[in-house]
């Protein structure tokens, strides 16, 4: 009898280190608020990730205790109540269970008869009943937006009327230039996606916003016209529900009549904005998303899942399979087993191989229910207007953007400062309320002002925390500019 692989554990030690984890991290984050936000890596922990490959193991219960001296207590923070940067989801403990039992059970998501590919058919059909999508549009689960946003331009180039096989030929062959257009607030992983494509990142036209960082339609249109007079072919209109800078949202509905009448294809970008459907007083922000012809969000944003996870929808049933389907042998279809299934994945995208990532979106949906994520999703948007009214009731704050969603941007102010010094102070309230653990707001720079930037993707998160934020920006703004530029103690005492 041959004895069990050496790669598989002893059962009793595995099943003992498994038990402790859960229970560990049960612990850790049950008492998350109690840790820093973040905090730097020491440097004798930094030394510790430079070492030659091992060519020995040892005890599983000792690589994880590694883990808990020198990967544990160094995170990004976004698990962190009072974690607000960029715009990071929070992760649901149910749902990692999810990803555990898919690493576990380790199905390939490609194609073949197995119910974890069922399981992600069921979680796409879910999200377009969430997103109000036809029912008859298609779509496939993805890392993240960014390789969403290729994806879905892919489609949309398959679908242009032009004579031309961009599969079999490529982009130069074609003799055709197109453009794709979306406002200089548009997420820098579009200007990738015409990269990979081969459109090209010139060719990619960043249309001025309005006041309110939203897409001028009037200058689209007319960059639309100029290119057609140039002999280009303008191939796609991306609208944004919710920018990364300051949450804008696109006037999507004008967007999509646009799009209509220059015959373009309209893709919304939806990233974290586009849960905003799931609440009844915000949906009517989005109108006109139901009509596109392609739209991502990330489910690692504002749905909490842990990361990767992310969704690309098509109106047109076969949109995905006319851009990526392959007819290889080794991948065909046969009458009975586990080939005949109908349905293949790497067909409506560009890989082979993808992770069961629909089972922690299963798992956590089974779990939690819609509603509960929508109360969620409400709760955030109550808790910016929280902080807005604080910002807006201070007179050393000043709100500089806000949105209807969830982001929030401002700033330390006090009398007579000049922009170089507002700068400086508020680059160092930013530095000291990151670095010392007490909060993770981001930055921006709006108009030439340096800004906190609030994006509350947190199920964690409470009203109280803003204020707790509010009283250390005005207590580190206050020392800032007594210790840097030698004005008074504007809130000395507080």
């Amino acid at each position: 009898m041959h004895p069990d692989p050496a790669l598989d554990p002893d059962w009793d030690e595995f099943r003992a280190l498994g038990k402790r984890i859960i229970d560990d991290m049960a612990d850790h984050l049950s008492g998350i608020r109690e840790h820093p936000v973040w905090q730097p890596v020491p440097e004798a922990v930094r030394a510790s990730f430079d070492t030659p490959l091992p060519t020995a193991g040892k005890p599983m219960a000792e690589a994880y205790q590694e883990f808990r001296e020198t990967v544990l207590p160094f995170p990004r923070g976004n698990i962190h109540p009072r974690f607000w940067g960029w715009a990071n989801g929070s992760g649901l403990p149910v749902a990692a269970l999810g990803d555990l039992l898919a690493s576990l059970i380790n199905c390939t998501l490609g194609s073949g008869e197995n119910a974890a590919m069922m399981v992600e058919q069921q979680v796409v059909e879910w999200l377009k009943q969430a997103m109000e999508w036809p029912a008859k549009g298609s779509g496939l689960l993805t890392s993240g937006a960014s390789m969403g946003q290729v994806t879905a331009l892919a489609a949309a180039r398959e679908a242009d009327g032009a004579a031309v096989d961009f599969r079999a030929d490529g982009a130069v062959s074609s003799g055709v230039q197109y453009t794709v257009y979306g406002s200089t607030e548009t997420h820098h992983s579009l200007e990738k996606a015409v990269e990979l494509l081969g459109i090209g990142r010139r060719f990619f036209r960043r249309v001025p916003v309005d006041r309110h960082h939203r897409v001028d339609v009037g200058a689209l249109r007319r960059a639309i016209r100029a290119d057609r007079e140039a002999g280009l072919r303008p191939l796609c209109v991306v609208g944004n529900a919710g920018t990364v800078n300051t949450g804008a949202i696109d006037p999507l509905h004008e967007l999509l009549t646009l799009a209509r009448q220059e015959d373009l294809w309209f893709h919304v970008d939806g990233a974290f904005g586009a849960f905003a459907q799931l609440v009844p007083s915000h949906r009517p922000l989005l109108t006109g998303l139901t009509g596109a012809d392609s739209l991502v969000f990330d489910l690692h944003k504002w749905l909490y899942l842990p990361f990767d996870v992310s969704c690309v929808l098509t109106r047109e049933p076969r949109a995905l399979e006319a851009a990526f389907s392959s007819s290889a042998d080794y991948i065909s279809r046969t009458a009975h087993g586990p080939a005949s299934y109908t349905l293949a994945f790497s067909d409506r995208g560009v890989e082979q191989s993808r992770r069961f990532r629909a089972l922690k979106v299963w798992f956590a949906l089974k779990t939690h229910g819609v509603d509960a994520f929508t109360e969620a999703i409400a709760g955030n948007i109550a808790q910016v207007a929280h902080l807005v009214r604080l910002i807006e009731s201070n007179e050393h704050l000043e709100l500089v953007a806000r949105s209807d969603l969830n982001v929030v941007c401002f700033r330390y102010v006090w009398p007579e400062a000049t922009p170089e010094a507002l700068d400086q102070v508020n680059r160092t309230v930013l530095e000291l309320l990151q670095t010392q653990g007490l909060a993770m707001p981001s930055h921006t720079v709006l108009d030439g002002a340096f800004v906190l930037r609030v994006a509350n993707n947190n199920h964690r998160t409470h009203a109280a925390d803003f204020d707790f934020l509010v009283a250390q920006v005005l207590r580190l703004g206050d020392r800032t500019v007594r210790d840097q530029v030698g004005g008074p103690a504007l809130h000395r005492g507080r």
